[in-house]
């Protein structure tokens, strides 16, 4: 039986045969190599990339940060300084404070006594912009003027028009003020208070106020434009108290609460009154005199006094929550018909 002759291939066959397989099996491992290096250089250029974006938006920011001031509040001062109980400890400072100016203890009192005597008393005639030929006639009566006003001042007495600023600080109504006082010398101008009618009971808080700040008197009047007085007869009055604190002295009344807006003497916070509706006993607005010390609580607290439509009836709120000594005085009731009274309307 014949067999199939078979054929060996030779060694430079295979070795043709083997760089050919090579060659094709090496093919995708360079083209794997290649991209490789493309994605390995757009990874590193990425990186680099938003390594210097990094740098230019830090490097922005460090400037804008430098250059625009940061508000900080008091809450993160406090953080920032680790003091947790200092705010606690600015409230107790502030009350002792408080405290110790209630109890006399007040700095920069100016006094207009040139030997450094403490005057008897400062009375504040309220007047307004339309009152000249008002405040002329008070100039020719019963309130001195020039050298005779000096002179009472000598004796312990300083009067003064009271009065506010416009509501358009500089117009003619100021410059005209400011003129009459230049030539009378008789205003206390309330540079912080604006005079209208609806802020009237602020203004008693201004006066009061300014009146301690400027002299250093035992009593402190406050007197409506309305009203005449009995220069003598008030000063004996007030020499029969000398030395009295804490004395709240005027006529003194109540009434009711008037909760019908648009009426008169109408309250728009009628509701706090209570069931009845009535005002707490106070002294009437037309003239109503405080001792020192309760002029001083009023200076010390003004920021926080609470006013209501009415100035007396404002003041009465104020001495309720004090120890205040009420002395109702008749010959203080401007409208009453008695013979011995220091005040009467005009």
């Amino acid at each position: 039986m014949e067999t199939l002759p078979t054929t060996v291939p030779s060694k430079s066959e295979r070795r043709a045969r083997s760089s050919k397989f090579s060659q094709s099996s090496s093919k995708p491992s360079v083209i794997m190599a290649f991209f490789s290096c493309v994605a390995w250089l757009y990874v590193a250029g990425r990186l680099w990339q938003d390594s210097e974006n990094r740098v230019v938006l830090n490097n922005i920011l460090n400037k804008s940060y430098h250059q625009k001031p940061k508000v900080l509040t008091v809450d993160d001062k406090l953080m920032v300084l680790g003091c947790k109980d200092l705010e606690r400890r600015i409230v107790e400072t502030e009350m002792e404070l408080t405290l110790a100016k209630s109890q006399g203890y007040l700095k920069n009192q100016k006094s207009s006594s040139s030997s450094g005597k403490k005057l008897l008393a400062v009375i504040g005639v309220y007047t307004g912009f339309g009152s000249y030929l008002r405040r002329n006639t008070f100039r020719g009566s019963w309130m001195p003027q020039g050298d005779a006003l000096r002179k009472l001042e000598e004796r312990g007495i300083v009067i003064r028009f009271v009065i506010g600023r416009s509501p358009n600080r500089g117009d003619s109504l100021d410059r005209k003020i400011d003129e009459e006082n230049q030539a009378r010398k008789d205003f206390l101008i309330l540079e912080n208070h604006e005079e209208a009618q609806e802020e009237l009971p602020k203004k008693v808080k201004f006066f009061f106020s300014a009146a301690v700040q400027n002299w250093d008197a035992q009593f402190y009047i406050k007197v409506d434009d309305n009203i005449d007085l009995d220069l003598e007869g008030l000063i004996g009055l007030l020499e029969s108290r000398r030395g009295q604190d804490a004395a709240y002295i005027g006529c003194m009344k109540s009434g009711e609460v008037v909760a019908e807006e648009g009426g008169q003497w109408y309250e728009p916070e009628w509701w706090k009154f209570g069931d009845e509706k009535s005002y707490f006993r106070h002294a009437a607005g037309s003239l109503l005199i405080l001792s020192k010390n309760l002029a001083q609580y009023v200076n010390i607290n003004s920021g926080s006094l609470k006013t209501y439509a009415f100035d007396d009836t404002s003041i009465g709120s104020w001495m309720i929550g004090v120890q205040a000594t009420y002395i109702d005085d008749n010959r203080l009731c401007c409208s009453s018909i008695r013979q011995d009274k220091v005040c009467s309307v005009a």
